[in-house]
């Protein structure tokens, strides 16, 4: 789970500094101007997604056997 959390992670951190990552962004604040919506751009998704595998793994790892 911790090396599928750093994927994902990774795969959101790179998502976000592409051209399609600045291409969500600018795209959500229009349209989030436009009809007040509250959108969320899929590297945001990755990076939070990736944050939580990664310490359910680490929690799972350093929990102790009964």
């Amino acid at each position: 789970m911790i090396l599928v959390g750093g994927a994902l992670i990774y795969q959101g951190i790179s998502r976000k500094d592409s051209l399609v990552g600045g291409a969500a962004e600018f795209g959500k604040k229009i349209a989030n101007k436009v009809d007040g919506g509250s959108r969320i751009p899929q590297h945001v998704i990755y990076i939070a997604g990736g944050v939580v595998l990664a310490l359910a793994g680490a929690g799972l790892a350093l929990r102790k056997s009964p």
